[in-house]
């Protein structure tokens, strides 16, 4: 049976919540509508985030995506409701989704929309020589 778009995030338990890792993604497909002209927007989103109890599922991600290809949605709409949906989803320590829209009308636009669980700090940055 082939996959169908779906609204669900699924998501796994972290198999190392006592520490901080990143986990970064690349979803190089992403589509909506542009709700003015019904013209498709292309764009890729670039998903980093430090899980704490929950890891996000590839498949259900892919579905989730895919659930905006028919959808009419202004960029910093579309991409602050991912990092909502996402952020609600598995509650993570730290969760930046960047989206870097394809040109439309000789414009590029890039949306960061970033999440952050109140008292969480990262560790310092190491600067290698």
């Amino acid at each position: 049976m082939p996959s169908q778009p779906s609204t669900q995030l699924d998501t796994f338990p972290n198999p190392k919540p006592e520490i901080d890792y990143t986990i970064r993604m690349s979803i190089p497909e992403f589509t909506c509508l542009c709700p003015k002209t019904g013209q498709p927007d292309f764009a890729t989103l670039e998903l980093e985030y430090v899980p704490d109890r929950a890891c996000v599922e590839l498949k259900s991600l892919k579905s989730y995506v895919w659930a905006f290809r028919d959808r009419g949605a202004f960029h910093e709409a579309v991409t602050n409701e991912i990092a909502d949906a996402l952020a609600a989803a598995t509650s993570p320590r730290y969760m930046k989704l960047t989206a870097r829209f394809n040109v439309r009308g000789g414009i590029y636009t890039t949306v960061v929309a970033t999440r952050r669980q109140s008292g969480w700090n990262p560790e310092p940055a190491v600067v290698l020589p």
